[in-house]
């Protein structure tokens, strides 16, 4: 069954080379970029890669494009700061040759900081990025977090995919502050509309979760800060949906 691999990028030029080289196992290697401006797309056809380019408006659009522009029976996505293993290959090569399902969902082990996460929400962190191409389509509204929505069943890999997240604290800042915005707009296009206590209440419910429900504890010192951070951003957002509600009055 034919297989391509498909990284979407921006300015990864620190990234696509390696991530490149993980892929080899795939029938072909396409990059769907966003027109950067260093030297991504010329480090990716060196790399041997074919280069899609195409205006961001979000990442479901983004992976849509890739959907109907890359010509093979499957998708294997795979972010820039993501690497594959030989191992996940040839668990791939076998499950799309079962033919039984139409994607599979992959856990990933996260780097944050250079540690590798146990819990807080980062392990098993699956995620649909396994897809067969004519059974599979993005929701194009749903900006963030976007999810495949398959025509049939998905199954669940057993092999992990790396994903070096995270490597400073002014790097994990701006991608909350990014995704506290988005997931705020979401909230108010929902309708919700939270008391005047609810952004604090977050704070120790929202750390709960992450620490204790979600084996941050099994982190140490990292699952104290990171489930402390996400909770100071989940009490930002819902600050910034009050905020707005009240604009809007």
């Amino acid at each position: 069954m034919a297989l391509k691999g498909v990284i979407l990028t921006l300015n990864e030029e620190r990234h696509i080379a390696a991530c490149i080289d993980s892929l080899r196992w795939t029938d072909g290697i396409v990059v769907v970029d966003s027109f950067s401006s260093d030297k991504t797309v010329e480090l990716a056809q060196q790399g041997g890669a074919e280069v899609i380019q195409h205006r961001f408006e979000n990442y479901s659009q983004q992976r849509n494009v890739a959907l109907e522009a890359v010509e093979t029976e499957w998708i294997f996505f795979v972010d820039a700061d993501e690497r594959t293993t030989p191992a996940l290959g040839a668990e791939i090569r076998s499950v799309i040759a079962q033919q039984d399902k139409v994607g599979w969902w992959v856990p990933r082990h996260n780097y944050i900081f250079g540690h590798l996460m146990r819990g807080a929400g980062w392990w098993p962190d699956h995620q649909l990025r396994l897809l067969r191409r004519d059974c599979a389509h993005y929701d194009p509204h749903r900006a963030v977090h976007e999810e495949a929505i398959l025509d049939g069943e998905a199954g669940y890999l057993t092999q992990t995919l790396i994903h070096y997240n995270y490597e400073t604290l002014q790097q994990f800042i701006a991608k909350q502050r990014k995704y506290t915005d988005f997931d705020a707009g979401i909230l108010l296009q929902k309708g919700v509309r939270p008391k005047f206590y609810t952004p604090y209440t977050q704070i120790p419910r929202h750390f709960w979760w992450r620490f204790i429900t979600l084996g941050g504890w099994r982190d140490g010192l990292h699952g104290v800060m990171l489930s402390g951070l996400m909770s100071y951003y989940e009490m930002r957002k819902y600050e910034r949906v009050r905020k707005a509600q009240r604009v809007s009055r």
